[in-house]
């Protein structure tokens, strides 16, 4: 199936692994120009570098959690047809257990670095009457849990936030849409769940019990995540907009 992204050009932010990489990876499959962008300039070259055999790959290094460098990046690559916000990493922890301190730096990124970009980004697209935009959030905004209430907290506004801005955009031509992934296979998904499983068991070797039934008797793979948010961006959704799709295997269902 052609999707119609052949020579468009998309930014997808925290790609130099995980969901990001795939979510590249997979437009670049479908013909697209792809940038994107991540803190570690070494890790994000050696991605590029990867991805290169697959298409045109160009790199932003930069830590968009600072206002100055999401600003330097819209200024480096403003005619983008296609935004995926992705970058963030809201830690683990209850209500007691995430410092304030935590709370501000990490929205910084996930919340409000969504935010901005949105703002740069959704008023050129609104200028040239065409664009798309992809939020990858997190099911734990539909479905919050009081051990990862920071990062429940700002999927929900992303949430919101989406169906907002999706629900208006349509009047400039413009598509919002989300994506809230489950529990998929990356580091990160780890790491968390070592965190839970010292919280919950006092021993964080035993993560693979506190990710709980999986259906499918899976995590989810990047690359699902990566073929949807192509899907979802492309003119054969060309009537979605404000709309969330959420990932998860029906485990929001499940007893």
């Amino acid at each position: 199936m052609d999707l119609g992204l052949t020579g468009q050009s998309v930014l997808v932010t925290g790609a130099s692994r995980g969901i990001g990489r795939a979510v590249a990876e997979s437009f670049l499959a479908e013909g697209a120009r792809v940038v994107i962008t991540g803190r570690d300039a070494a890790a994000l070259d050696e991605t590029a570098q990867a991805l290169a055999a697959l298409g045109p790959v160009e790199t932003f290094a930069g830590d968009l959690a600072q206002t100055d460098e999401r600003e330097r990046l819209f200024a480096a690559h403003p005619s983008i047809d296609v935004l995926v916000n992705n970058a963030g990493a809201i830690p683990g922890g209850d209500l007691f257990g995430v410092a304030l301190q935590q709370w501000i730096d990490s929205w910084q990124l996930k919340v409000f670095g969504y935010v901005h970009l949105m703002q740069l980004y959704l008023a050129a697209m609104k200028e040239r009457h065409a664009g798309a935009i992809v939020n990858i959030i997190g099911m734990a905004g539909q479905a919050p849990r009081f051990e990862y209430v920071c990062g429940s907290a700002g999927n929900a506004a992303l949430i919101a936030l989406t169906r907002a801005v999706g629900a208006k955009s349509v009047d400039w031509n413009v598509r919002v849409v989300g994506i809230n992934p489950s529990s998929t296979r990356t580091g990160r998904i780890e790491t968390l769940s070592r965190k839970k499983a010292r919280d919950r068991f006092g021993d964080e070797d035993r993560w693979t019990e506190a990710l709980g039934p999986l259906p499918f008797g899976r995590l989810a793979e990047p690359a699902e995540i990566g073929a949807l948010t192509v899907m979802l961006a492309s003119p054969r959704a060309s009537y979605l907009s404000g709309t969330v799709v959420d990932v998860d295997g029906g485990q929001m269902f499940r007893v």
